[in-house]
């Protein structure tokens, strides 16, 4: 198999831009669905979380201590759980953990853009209280640990495996670049959102995407674990 390898590196050509499109001067399938996996990751918020976490802590009554340490603890939540994915990527494949984390995200997100739609607005902020808060509290920490053991690791390594040789450098690269222009909008919007409608419209949204993630992974994704790399479309 190394043989192999060796022989299609030394024997593909460089990659060009132009081996991403089709004769329609389309993206083919396989670089489209890599770019929709990369634009998905960001759409479902995971940066806002982290961007403008004090806006979610503050509304469930954090001094500005404890949302500085909340944050920390989130971060590293996100950082530990990736050792999940690690511990589970070969053994239930990468399809199956991304679909898992859709799942478990637009639950999340969802809880979360139902219990601000019923926030109190105290001086202009929403306000959570009781159990409300708590499920604020936990959901988001949920969706934090959920994107950490899926999407956050697994896209990476999906992308990584899902290209041939040929295209893998220039695809890789498109969609590195795709997934940086979806998290500025995402980072861009959220605020114009947070003062039009609240909270509750902009984590609905990012839910919705969630959603859309695990049907995106379901019809469009091939499971890439055990396959060699110079037999990927």
């Amino acid at each position: 198999m190394i043989a192999r390898i060796q022989h299609s590196l030394e024997n593909t050509d460089h990659g060009r831009w132009t081996d991403l499109l089709d004769r329609k001067n389309l993206l083919v399938p396989v670089v489209w669905t890599g770019v929709m996996l990369a634009i998905f990751q960001q759409f479902v918020g995971i940066n806002v979380i982290f961007y403008y976490s004090s806006v979610l802590w503050r509304a469930v009554g954090f001094s500005t201590t404890d949302i500085l340490i909340v944050t920390v603890i989130t971060s590293l939540t996100n950082v530990v759980t990736t050792f999940v994915a690690i511990l589970f990527i070969d053994r239930i494949g990468r399809k199956p953990l991304l679909l898992i984390g859709s799942v478990v995200m637009t639950l999340t997100l969802g809880s979360m853009s139902w219990v601000f739609a019923g926030a109190a607005v105290v001086n202009g902020a929403p306000q959570l209280v009781g159990m409300a808060a708590v499920v604020a509290l936990l959901a988001a920490n949920l969706f934090v640990f959920a994107f950490g053991f899926s999407w956050g690791p697994v896209m990476w390594v999906m992308l990584g495996e899902m290209f041939n040789n040929r295209i893998r450098a220039v695809a890789l690269g498109l969609c590195a670049m795709v997934n940086w222009i979806a998290n500025w909008f995402i980072a861009r919007t959220f605020p114009p959102l947070l003062e039009a409608s609240g909270p509750a419209l902009a984590y609905g949204l990012y839910a919705t995407a969630a959603a859309i993630s695990f049907f995106l992974v379901l019809f469009f994704v091939r499971e890439t674990s055990g396959k060699e790399l110079e037999d990927m479309a």
